[in-house]
């Protein structure tokens, strides 16, 4: 379960690429314009959960991450018979694609509730992850993940959560059984728009998996970007930057 942290922020193992030319960035992280006219382009998108998503990019950036191009945030507040899974364009402002997606089969069945950093568990997990590269496994076409916050999703890539097309991620799941299927603990997509997402965030865009933990919420090094959560971070990144 998701256990409280005051410590080093990221996992990462290489620097992302940004290019937004006089667009709002998440560098600001109260960026109002940027928040507004997301928040105008995904009205269903809950308001809270946007901020949050841009105040945990907000900070990743600030501690010497390059803003992404393309930010996604997945709420899992949502049932996933809803489609709760927006990708924005951060340079025109713009939903790329709002699409379902899965839960871990030990998250929860309908609705996920519970969550984890943990080896077997097949449970989601929260927070912010770096979406590294994308390739070819038995899921076909997928893109490996990276979590950013040590005890939350850190251990996302021994884990294998991946994005990757599912059959039983299909609204007619949905018409069937009231939910659509669920996963190892990966964020599983549609198949007919699993190289849509995979191409739009591969190379290093931001992913942001929310729910309404507390003690996440309270805790979480990124959406708590304070200066001794800086300080930790930066030396996180140069030990990480030093063993690479």
């Amino acid at each position: 379960m998701i256990r409280g942290l005051r410590r080093a922020l990221f996992t990462m193992s290489c620097v992302l690429t940004f290019s937004l030319v006089s667009s709002p960035s998440v560098a600001a992280g109260g960026d109002d314009v940027l928040f507004e006219r997301l928040a105008s382009a995904a009205p269903k998108l809950n308001r809270q959960v946007l901020r949050y998503a841009l105040d945990a990019s907000s900070c990743a950036v600030r501690n010497g991450v390059e803003s992404p191009e393309r930010l996604a945030v997945i709420d899992f507040s949502l049932p996933s018979s809803e489609q709760r899974m927006w990708i924005f364009d951060l340079a025109t402002q713009r939903v790329v694609l709002r699409d379902l997606v899965a839960h871990g089969r030990n998250s929860g069945d309908h609705e996920a509730t519970a969550f984890s950093n943990v080896l077997g568990s097949y449970q989601s997990s929260l927070g912010l992850f770096r979406a590294a590269e994308s390739y070819n496994g038995r899921h076909g076409y997928s893109l490996r993940l990276d979590g950013l916050e040590p005890g939350v999703n850190d251990l996302a890539r021994e884990r294998a959560i991946v994005i990757h097309g599912a059959d039983y991620v299909d609204p007619d799941w949905v018409s069937a059984y009231g939910r659509i299927g669920r996963s190892l603990g990966c964020p599983a997509v549609r198949q007919d728009v699993v190289n849509l997402v995979v191409d739009n965030l591969k190379g290093g865009q931001l992913v942001f998996k929310y729910y309404p933990d507390q003690q996440w919420l309270q805790t979480s090094g990124l959406l708590n970007c304070d200066d001794a959560t800086v300080a930790a971070a930066r030396n996180h990144l140069a030990s990480l930057s030093q063993g690479s």
